[in-house]
């Protein structure tokens, strides 16, 4: 079910997301438009935001524990999110198209989007919290959606 406490590596997590996204709003793909994006799958996002938001920070389960084969799931979790870093890094370095935003890195597709919902994902499989779980999903369905729509109308 999951302890409450806070969680550092919950925080450490929100951080390597929120820092590359509030920089993108000042470097955004040229073209960018998210006026046409799916109402629902808008709404399964933003939902899965706070829930992901909230839920990393209120269980202490995620914090580091003495090792176990549990622990494979937060390194793991942890190199999707350094990928998810090189990506932006790589994002950030590009002409910042609509192509680049919607990029790929290492065959993981639309990864701006697919990274950190998969180390969140991971993140609640080392915690064994259904609750991240549960909001993973959700955002995943919101995020990952809306990405793979607008990659789907990019013209080239």
């Amino acid at each position: 079910m999951g302890h409450f406490g806070f969680s550092y590596i919950g925080l450490v997590f929100l951080l390597m997301l929120i820092v590359p996204n509030l920089m993108w709003t000042k470097h955004q793909p040229k073209g960018y438009d998210s006026r046409n994006e799916s109402k629902a799958l808008a709404a399964f996002e933003r939902i899965g935001q706070i829930l992901v938001t909230c839920t990393a920070l209120i269980f202490s389960d995620f914090n580091l524990r003495p090792w176990s084969t549990w622990t494979l799931s937060l390194i793991a979790a942890v190199l999707l999110m350094l990928l998810y870093e090189a990506w932006w890094i790589r994002y950030f370095k590009s002409k910042r198209t609509l192509w680049d935003f919607y990029s790929s890195i290492w065959g993981v597709p639309v990864a701006g989007a697919t990274l950190p919902v998969a180390a969140f994902f991971l993140l609640g499989v080392y915690g064994k919290v259904i609750w991240l779980l549960i909001s993973v999903v959700i955002l995943g369905i919101g995020h990952i959606g809306i990405h793979l729509q607008h990659r789907k109308n990019i013209k080239h």
